[in-house]
């Protein structure tokens, strides 16, 4: 299987942001970084590209960065490292991605889109 690319993962961090961009408003501030998004999202690269099968790890980055991300700021920083690099992504599935929250038992309350709004 061959390294994930900087646009593969940058693709993989833009569809998490924008499962984390919703949620209830706290006082906090933003604790999540770039590279814990980037860590928790690197086993999906393959899966959201369509160049391999959604595996385990992939499923357990997903569930971890839901559960480190409680916050708005959390959210809002980590939707803001993918807008960041999500330019250069061009073989992104969109299908793949929008479903990614569902296959690993995650429930978001809004479609996963690039176009998803990360301010709100």
């Amino acid at each position: 299987m061959s390294r994930p690319t900087a646009a593969s993962t940058a693709a993989a961090i833009f569809i998490m942001a924008c499962l984390l961009s919703s949620g209830v408003i706290r006082e906090a501030t933003a604790a999540i970084s770039c590279g814990q998004v980037a860590s928790s999202l690197g086993q999906c690269v393959s899966y959201l590209t369509g160049q391999g099968p959604l595996l385990k790890p992939c499923c357990a980055g997903v569930q971890r960065l839901n559960a480190a991300a409680s916050s708005t700021p959390d959210r809002r920083q980590a939707c803001a490292c993918l807008k960041s690099i999500s330019g250069s992504i061009s073989n992104l599935k969109p299908n793949l991605a929008a479903g990614l929250p569902g296959m690993c038992g995650v429930s978001i309350p809004y479609p996963i889109s690039t176009t998803t709004d990360c301010s709100r």
